[in-house]
């Protein structure tokens, strides 16, 4: 297994779904439809049998649980090939778009994050900004939109070591992220800006709070997925001194060709 590959699985890792079952190397995971990470099958390794035998399974685990089969898959990789070969097309309609960058940054103690530009209003200097062990009322508001809101997603934001990141102005939930620990890994997530506090230097702040709660708990290293589309955050990410690791892609059976095997 190579190093993309592994750090794919150390990210499932900080991302858990609900159900999670092998298939081969390759791993079926469904969480009620929250998240493209957590509702496909994670094709890593060998799935143990012929790729188009084992497309077939993931159609039977997401027709019985009743989510689309959809195959998460390092861009360019022998799988990829295999996938689409078999006839899967690209994820082009994926809310959050099908193709990532996943980046990765050196964590070190004391490091000081540069502010973005500056706006009217506070500076980040007047923001509380703090990592706690729970999440509290209004990181959940921030964090889930209200079409995304279930036990299930609350589940996966709330699996393995967890750090959640708050700032708060005035007892006002301004800003918010995820972090969570795998290995010597920091896995940063759900970075989210209400729209009255932008440009103040909050994304900064609490990323670097959340950096020195990582550097704290033993984490070297941190990672991050960010859609290829999302241009702002890919900008703000390498001011932060994130660097492209790899990408990967969502792939989607084409109409009428996944049934399940089992009908």
């Amino acid at each position: 297994m190579n190093a993309r590959e592994s750090l794919e699985i150390v990210c499932s890792r900080a991302w858990p779904p609900v159900v999670e079952e092998p298939l081969g190397s390759w791993r079926l995971r469904w969480a009620d439809g929250f998240t493209g990470r957590a509702n496909s099958v994670l094709a890593v390794g060998d799935p143990g049998r012929p790729v188009p035998e084992a497309l077939r399974a993931v159609c039977d685990f997401a027709h019985v649980r009743g989510i689309q089969p959809m195959a998460q898959v390092r861009r360019d990789s022998p799988n990829e090939h295999a996938i689409a070969a078999a006839g899967w097309v690209e994820a082009t309609a994926h809310r959050r778009g099908h193709e990532v960058t996943v980046l990765t940054a050196p964590l070190a103690t004391g490091r000081i994050f540069p502010r973005e530009s500056d706006a009217s209003g506070p500076s980040n200097a007047s923001f509380v900004t703090k990592v706690a062990d729970e999440p509290t009322p209004g990181w959940w508001q921030l964090s889930l939109g209200a079409d995304e809101d279930s036990p299930a997603a609350r589940q996966v934001l709330t699996g393995g070591k967890v750090g959640y990141g708050v700032a708060t102005l005035d007892g006002a939930t301004a800003g918010v992220v995820r972090g969570a620990l795998v290995d010597d890994w920091l896995h940063v997530g759900r970075l989210e800006v209400g729209p009255g506090f932008r440009r103040r230097g909050l994304a900064s702040a609490l990323m670097g709070a959340l950096h020195t709660w990582g550097v704290e708990h033993g984490a070297g290293r941190a990672v991050l997925e960010v859609a290829e589309g999302n241009s702002g955050a890919l900008a703000l990410y390498a001011g932060l001194g994130y660097a492209p690791h790899h990408r990967y892609r969502y792939w989607v059976p084409a109409p009428g060709s996944c049934e399940d095997s089992t009908s």
